[in-house]
């Protein structure tokens, strides 16, 4: 959505400028006269500012000559020529219908509750808010179209709603919604140690999202830029190109990496590697439809016996490609009765990254890191709950 402010000496030319620059789609959403300040008042009079938004997609239809529409402005400068309705609804423009329902029937029931004599009054007052309720349609448009689960995206436009005034502008609408979002994502978690306590980090997740890269990208940030002993222990027997791969890793940032089949083998690893302040453990890559694998993993990870001065964590690694109803069970699968942080890998494969928000809200789990390429070890990085927000919210609006 583009937003741009106009002025002229008169509405009517203030309007006319943004008719002419954004097309006839454009939507006024508010309008003020702006006054000369100081000694420059008595030499100076006083223009109109105007605030007009326009969807990116939006054209000019009705076959009218931009030149024709010009003519129409001139004559009647509070004219808004709108899209003609498609025939066929799309799944968007249901929601978004939804949405107006929900919002017009609180309206209604709020109306209802009051005395007869200030029916009039309160009715008025709603076609005030009626260019600030378009609004804030076209920005919940946009969280649905970046992925954002319409469940979160009508609870974000609700529980900013009751701090909109009469007199709050478009401005603070977007700034409302933009620290919603962000107080909803929270601190990222990230791995820390305590001094003279060992932690041992559990990665678990489905095949293919890239845990063991994670983890190399990991171990050598805290080896190469933390000056920390780190070891490295790989239970991913089932595939002999992830342990290579891990073993290539370890060699090249000079960590050591034990190979485990067993929970008593995993058992005997940590406590050979009592003298490293940090254990990174890569897990087998498990289908969350095989329950019988899962209890494998399950078992290695709750049932290890580690020294009551360890430090346990977990991460569950997901990518940002995958499907949001996958990630949904693969969540309840592996992350049921788990005290666990959220990783999520191949950001750089996806331009939308709702996933990431609907999964910090379905789960309660906290996010963590986030990996966006193949390098090791510079593709990763703390979440950035900032760019989240402005990617759900489209760049334009953030």
């Amino acid at each position: 959505m583009i937003i741009k402010k106009f002025q002229a000496p008169t509405e009517a030319e203030a309007i006319l400028k943004a008719k002419e620059e954004l097309g006839t789609a454009a939507v006024v959403m508010n309008m003020k006269t702006v006054k000369h300040k100081g000694f420059v008042k008595y030499f100076k009079k006083d223009y109109v500012e105007i605030t007009a938004a326009l969807e990116e997609k939006t054209y000019v239809t009705g076959g009218i000559p931009h030149k024709e529409i010009n003519e129409e402005v001139k004559k009647n400068p509070n004219i808004i020529y709108e899209e003609e309705e498609q025939h066929a609804t799309s799944a968007i423009e249901e929601k978004l219908n939804n949405l107006q329902s929900l919002l017009e029937n609180k309206m209604r029931e709020d109306v209802d509750s009051l005395r007869e004599e200030e029916r009039e009054e309160r009715i008025r007052k709603s076609e005030e808010e009626d260019e600030k309720l378009k609004f804030m349609k076209l920005i919940y448009k946009q969280l649905i179209e970046n992925e954002v689960d319409e469940k979160y995206a009508n609870q974000i436009i609700a529980e900013i709603q009751p701090s909109i005034k009469k007199d709050t502008n478009v401005d603070t609408i977007l700034a409302l919604i933009y620290q919603k979002i962000i107080l909803k994502i929270g601190q990222p978690k990230k791995i820390s140690l305590n001094s003279g306590h060992q932690k041992v980090v559990f990665f678990i997740g489905p095949t293919g999202v890239g845990k063991t890269t994670t983890i190399a990208k990991i171990a050598a940030h805290f080896k190469l830029n933390k000056n920390v002993k780190v070891a490295l222990i790989t239970a991913d027997t089932y595939r002999i190109a992830a342990v290579e791969q891990l073993k290539t890793y370890a060699n090249i940032i000079d960590v050591p990496l034990q190979v485990i089949y067993t929970l008593e083998e995993f058992n005997q690893a940590v406590k050979d590697d009592r003298n490293y302040d940090l254990i990174l453990v890569d897990t087998a890559g498990r289908s969350h439809k095989n329950e019988e694998q899962c209890e494998e993993l399950y078992h290695l990870v709750e049932d290890c016996e580690l020294d009551e001065s360890i430090e346990k964590e977990e991460y569950l690694v997901l990518s940002a490609t995958t499907k949001y109803r996958d990630l949904l069970k693969i969540n309840d699968v592996f992350g049921k009765g788990k005290d666990y942080s959220l990783i999520f890998t191949k950001t750089d494969e996806t331009l939308c990254l709702g996933n990431v928000l609907n999964l910090r809200l379905y789960s309660g789990a906290p996010l963590s890191y986030i990996a966006d390429g193949q390098s090791v070890p510079d593709d990763i990085s703390t979440i950035d709950p900032q760019m989240i927000a402005k990617n759900v919210m489209g760049r334009n609006l953030a």
